[in-house]
């Protein structure tokens, strides 16, 4: 068989390439250059980044060049050999394998652990479905998680008459596990818990809330954990085959600054027989051409569907390299730390509220202005700077990544004390003025 090109190179070629490239990123790290001598051409590779300054990649990720030079190529190549053939459905088998087998290096399990999906929410919808429920389970779920899980657990909850309740998260790792120890109940079927809040930012202590569900035991066994992985993934260091997680959803078009459509989910071996495929297509299952009947594809790969956007998975894989081409995971979550630090001390300099009373745990900050959020967020907007309002609690959110620069940091802090002192000059009634102008553009933003 010969190898697969794609381009000008060959996937071996291009393997080779970016081994190298990696030695020497290494190479220049250990002789003592700092992060931020590399930082400047590393954010070339992002066009997003080109005259902004970008703090939303907890909404969305800027997608380097790169990964959209390996997207094209990829409907190139199908669109040469195919988009239908022998070659093509060969390359399709490989790209797949390739992109779990990258998820599941990533995330420290394997591959057979790993199904692709389209975001963190169709990961979810995948376990919240799956399960055999009975009238009156119990769901469990933080004080803390997105409306978009929130409404899939609503409408599961009403079609299979389920009991929802909410623990409260606590500022201290020891009140949140005592909260979830007071939550569950002898019919806890699922806790749903995200990894990293994402209106708060904290890191919920994963292991020793796997350990405690664990432990409760139901008629069914004991409960099941479902994570939503949306704040953590590309940011913290993961050992998902160790931290107890029954089920843990990504997606790859935020933190991992990959291409929207693509994303995983998680699911322990041991947590496999909990449940089924919902939605199900001839990926899910094999088919025996003596006889014509079907089984389930091995491991998580039963819950692939049909025919998915395979270019996209090169993008995904590329995106992926390039930050690992930058500094290993370990070393990205360390400067994650300390900018948000720098901008966490930089705003309590000048007088600007910050919601959380510690340095954060993660690149997201929120911050509390004089001002409404969603007018503050417009402002920055016009100056080329990009944050998020959000509307619970009400505040502006910022996500930096490991490539954000401090000078960014300190032209947003500039920005928002200039901001400040422009609303203490103007009266009251144009102050809410802006705001009602403000309220179609709140809407769509909080939807």
């Amino acid at each position: 068989m010969t190898t697969t090109r794609i381009g000008s190179l060959s996937v071996d070629e291009k393997r080779d390439l970016l081994a190298n490239l990696i030695r020497k990123k290494m190479q220049r790290w250990s002789k003592g250059e700092t992060p931020s001598a590399l930082i400047d051409d590393h954010r070339k590779q992002f066009p997003a980044l080109d005259g902004k300054s970008y703090f939303n990649y907890g909404a969305h990720g800027t997608l380097p060049r790169p990964a959209m030079n390996a997207v094209l190529e990829a409907w190139e190549y199908m669109q040469k050999w195919g988009p239908f053939s022998t070659e093509v459905n060969d390359w399709i088998q490989q790209e797949v394998s390739k992109t779990i087998a990258c998820f599941g290096t990533l995330l420290g399990v394997m591959s057979e652990t790993m199904a692709l999906t389209e975001n963190v929410t169709a990961g979810c919808n995948i376990v919240l479905w799956g399960l055999d429920w009975q009238q009156g389970d119990h769901i469990l779920i933080s004080d803390c998680e997105n409306p978009g899980i929130l409404a899939a657990i609503q409408q599961v909850a009403r079609r299979f008459r389920l009991h929802v309740s909410s623990f409260r998260v606590e500022a201290s790792e020891n009140g949140t596990i005592e909260s979830i120890a007071r939550g569950l109940r002898s019919n806890t079927r699922l806790v749903v818990i995200s990894h990293v809040l994402w209106n708060t930012g904290q890191v919920l202590p994963l292991s020793k809330i796997a350990e405690l569900c664990r432990t409760n035991r139901i008629a069914q066994g004991r409960t099941l954990l479902l994570v939503d992985g949306a704040q953590s993934v590309g940011v913290l260091p993961l050992k998902l085959a160790q931290s107890g997680a029954d089920f843990y959803a990504f997606t790859s078009h935020k933190w991992l600054c990959g291409p929207e459509g693509v994303g995983g989910l998680f699911v322990a071996p041991e947590s496999l027989e909990f449940v089924q495929p919902t939605f199900v297509g001839w990926r899910s299952v094999k088919i025996d051409e003596s006889d014509g009947s079907f089984s389930w594809q091995p491991g998580a790969h039963r819950f692939h569907v049909s025919t998915s956007a395979y270019p996209l998975l090169a993008g995904v894989r590329r995106a992926i390299g390039i930050h690992d081409e930058f500094a290993p995971i370990e070393k990205r979550y360390e400067r994650i730390v300390e900018l948000s630090r720098y901008t966490w001390e930089r705003l309590q300099e000048v007088g600007i509220e910050c919601l959380q009373h510690s340095p954060p745990q993660t690149g997201l900050i929120f911050l509390r202005s004089k001002s409404n959020p969603h007018q503050v967020v417009r402002y920055l907007e016009t100056q080329n700077c990009y944050t998020r309002s959000m509307y619970d609690p009400e505040c502006v959110r910022l996500s930096l990544h490991y490539f954000t620069t401090r000078n960014e940091v300190d032209l947003l802090v500039d920005l928002l004390q200039n901001h400040e002192q422009r609303g203490r000059h103007i009266g009251p009634a144009k102050i809410l003025g802006e705001i009602r102008n403000e309220n179609s553009y709140a809407h769509q933003t909080n939807a």
